[in-house]
């Protein structure tokens, strides 16, 4: 492959400055490489098991999502949800599009030029960012990189949209290039448009590495209307969910169900995320972060199996069981 904008063979001709920046991002990127190379080995030596994960997975394709969600179709009225993978949802709640932490890279990690150090997708994103609708309000849980991916950010970057991030996040964001961003901490709402977000506490952690330990973590309630859609980020077993319930239902609870064995300090079970939606009066519950990234030790289909046997009699509450399947609720 030739440089971008030149033609094979033609040595000594005059660059543009799409080829000048291309060199400059290679040799930034070769040079980092280079000189974390000592780095790299003693991170192998720390860390083996994910180096062999690593390795195993740059031979293994990411396979399609069986399902396109519709979003064309649905009407500007009601609840519709449409699960894009892991723990990235897009909503259109009475005609307002949101999307939960956006994550669309092949892998989420730490970037370094041209390479991303982290876990690669089992599953493509049901949609691309190009296929999304214009999209009214971005929610970002907390900066795990897992659910906060700075280069699908990057390209989610519009003057349209407005973002909701946890307290001592929005350094990652580049606010400007937004409609503006706001950071809530528990219990604090912002009116964002037609939507009214209520920051929720959750049972997790916030730090993107090992000593931004300062990082909030939340879920959101989010009100649209006569609309509440719950949004419970990620969470191990908690009661705080309890204190949501009111004479007014909660239509849809987006739970996570995933990565809860060895992790269960920082990740709840099924049987725990269908206790939680149940607490908070939830009438449907729509389960995420399974399928999608291996990041324990469970098989990437026990979790929804477990889900579907805690619904026990119940099995229509639950919104969905694959990626890229959508919920519409009139």
């Amino acid at each position: 492959m030739g440089i971008p904008g030149r033609k094979n063979g033609l040595a000594g001709a005059k660059t543009t400055k799409a080829q000048r920046r291309w060199r400059r991002q290679m040799m930034i990127s070769t040079a980092g490489m280079a000189a974390s190379g000592t780095a790299a080995a003693l991170a192998y030596r720390a860390a083996p098991g994910f180096w062999q994960q690593y390795s195993k997975e740059m031979r293994r394709n990411i396979i399609p999502s069986s399902y396109v969600p519709e979003w064309r179709a649905w009407p500007s009225t009601g609840v519709h949800a449409a699960w894009l993978g892991h723990s990235s949802v897009l909503l259109k709640i009475d005609g307002v599009h949101i999307l939960t932490d956006p994550v669309f890279s092949d892998r989420c990690g730490i970037s370094l030029g041209l390479v991303t150090l982290g876990l690669k997708r089992r599953t493509a994103p049901a949609l691309r960012i190009p296929e999304l609708p214009p999209i009214d309000l971005i929610l970002l849980s907390h900066a795990h990189m897992d659910h906060f991916d700075i280069p699908s950010l990057r390209r989610l970057e519009s003057k349209g949209t407005r973002v909701v991030t946890a307290r001592e996040t929005s350094d990652l964001l580049r606010p400007g290039r937004y409609q503006h961003v706001r950071e809530l901490g528990w219990g604090e709402k912002s009116r964002e448009g037609e939507a009214l977000i209520q920051g929720v506490e959750v049972n997790h952690w916030g730090a993107r590495m090992r000593t931004d330990t300062y990082r909030g973590y939340n879920g959101y309630l989010i009100e649209v209307g006569t609309r509440r859609v719950l949004f419970a980020g990620d969470t191990a077993d908690t009661s705080t969910f309890r204190q949501l319930h009111s004479r007014r239902p909660i239509d849809l609870a987006v739970m996570p169900i995933g990565a809860y064995d060895p992790w269960i300090r920082y990740h709840c079970t099924p049987e725990q995320a269908w206790r939680m939606g149940n607490e908070a009066g939830s009438e449907y519950l729509l389960p995420v972060h399974h399928q999608t990234f291996e990041l324990s030790r469970e098989h990437y289909l026990e979790p929804i199996s477990r889900f579907l046997d805690a619904a026990g009699s119940n099995p229509g509450r639950v919104a969905l069981q694959e990626i890229g399947q959508s919920f519409s609720l009139g």
